[in-house]
């Protein structure tokens, strides 16, 4: 494992990770500054889109916050400039997670495990990017097209619907197949995920129930702390 680590933060790989968040700040400054001098034709005052953009700062840092709970230990399993460059490209924690967790057991090694090799580490780095090129290419294609899709696609509740209940069943599916690879290693690993099961559907309530949509976002991480402390109890 400590040889993965030095590989997984080796200078080549910091080499790229800052390109691609140095790609995407750049990426944040030039929508700001089109959507800055495009304000005056849509009737908003200078005061207006200062506004706007201090706004949508602090509304970011709920969810950016949330995710730095998984990325700590994200961090610790596949080293500091992956866990840069995935996070800050796809921003989903849970989805990377998953796709390391698919890539490194394909490889014949569970994420962090103690036969988790070089080879694993690679593996999991491939499928990462690989699962996130699809969404950029479809993005870059497809863009001008998406309008035209939400309009059909809102004409029908019956095909929103479907597309919910695909998603969700997608998600449900990888996280009950990975939940399930550690329920069988043992108790231990059985009770901290029932632990998680429970939490989770409770913090949901209470997001929905008190109207908190923060909360929502912190969902992930907060049922991961949970799962630490039961399995530090419990081990």
């Amino acid at each position: 494992m400590e040889n993965v680590m030095e590989l997984a933060n080796s200078t080549g790989l910091w080499i790229f990770a800052l390109l691609v968040a140095g790609i995407v700040v750049f990426q944040a400054i030039t929508f700001i500054r089109l959507a800055t001098k495009t304000s005056a034709s849509v009737g908003m005052t200078p005061d207006e889109v200062r506004a706007a953009i201090r706004t949508g700062a602090i509304s970011s840092l709920g969810p950016s916050l949330a995710i730095v709970f998984v990325v700590i230990s994200f961090m610790t399993l596949i080293g500091d400039p992956i866990s840069l460059m995935r996070i800050g490209i796809i921003g989903s924690a849970a989805i990377e997670t998953v796709g390391a967790s698919l890539g490194s057991e394909a490889a014949g090694a569970g994420l962090g495990s103690e036969n988790f090799t070089g080879q694993a580490f690679t593996n999991a780095v491939w499928v990462m990017c690989l699962g996130g090129i699809g969404w950029m290419l479809f993005v870059a294609l497809f863009t001008k097209s998406l309008g035209k899709i939400q309009h059909k696609a809102a004409a029908k509740n019956k095909n929103v619907n479907a597309l919910k209940a695909v998603s969700t069943a997608a998600m449900i599916g990888a996280f009950s197949y990975l939940g399930g690879r550690e329920m069988v290693k043992g108790f231990s690993e059985s009770i901290v995920l029932v632990a998680a099961f429970i939490v989770m559907p409770i913090i949901m309530w209470i997001s929905h129930k008190l109207n908190w949509a923060w909360l929502r976002e912190w969902s992930l991480g907060l049922v991961i702390i949970v799962g630490i402390a039961v399995g530090y109890f419990i081990s």
